[in-house]
């Protein structure tokens, strides 16, 4: 992707959908359990103004952001939940401030990034259109958090997933390393049906020459990447020993896997 600027207004528009929704949320609803063990409504807001934040860092002040991967090296375990957790003390009108002014930071440094840069990460080095994908995905699944605790419908899937589908298809050899795994050589054919009816489509021009196939819902392949989901509560199917690896290890966030989410009536 060239030019980021699609990807770019498409951020600023998930972001604006999930603040209508907490917008005139009471103290108490900001304090709801989200389905992210111990994170509230409050951590999960509070985890993406922590993370637009180290975003601006990472593309304004490379020296500030080593220093937050040097803290993150110090507690692999926790840097995250640390910093949601610092967040979600606050006064629910200053987080919700600091959460608005730091998406138009974000922003703005993304417009304002030099054509073909790449940034540092706690994952793989990013350009500024993968910058900008990973927080469009990280607003939308965050979102999908703050809507199931809130008891309201989640908002309604666009075409804006298309970013996020293509991030999972291209993170499917991180997610395999994250592992211990060699991802395979060749690529995999992904064909993916969007919200519209649309079919999205991935991998080699010719899918004969593909390694394995992956067909489904590209919501429910989006809520797979962002471990939403358990994929066996979602329409995915995978042809190929490789392929069907893959579904079980999918991530298309940077760190360390997490621990996805149980099946419907699972008890774990």
């Amino acid at each position: 992707m060239s030019d980021p600027s699609a990807v770019i207004d498409d951020l600023c528009e998930e972001g604006d959908r999930l603040d209508e929704l907490v917008a005139e949320l009471s103290g108490e609803q900001w304090a709801l359990d989200s389905p992210a063990p111990s994170w509230t409504v409050a951590h999960q807001i509070a985890h993406l103004a922590w993370t637009d934040r180290s975003s601006v860092l990472a593309l304004t002040d490379r020296a500030a952001f080593d220093r937050e991967v040097e803290k993150a090296l110090l507690a692999p375990g926790d840097f995250v939940d640390n910093g949601a957790e610092e967040g979600a003390g606050k006064p629910p009108e200053r987080l919700l401030a600091d959460w608005r002014a730091g998406r138009t930071a974000l922003v703005d440094a993304l417009r304002a990034a030099p054509d073909g840069a790449r940034f540092p990460w706690y994952g793989p080095p990013m350009s500024t259109a993968s910058m900008a994908t990973a927080r469009l995905m990280e607003t939308w699944a965050h979102g999908l958090d703050v809507a199931d605790a809130l008891g309201v419908p989640r908002i309604a899937p666009t075409a804006r997933l298309r970013h996020i589908a293509r991030l999972g298809v291209r993170t499917r050899d991180f997610a395999f390393g994250m592992h211990g795994l060699n991802p395979p050589f060749d690529e995999f054919s992904v064909e993916l049906v969007g919200p519209d009816g649309e079919l999205w489509t991935y991998g080699p021009e010719d899918p004969k020459h593909a390694v394995g196939r992956v067909t489904g819902s590209a919501v429910d392949f989006c809520l797979l990447v962002t471990q939403r989901a358990h994929r066996a509560d979602l329409d995915l199917h995978a042809e190929g020993e490789d392929a069907d690896r893959w579904l079980d290890i999918a991530q298309a966030f940077a760190g360390p896997p997490g621990n996805g989410r149980a099946p419907k009536g699972s008890t774990r």
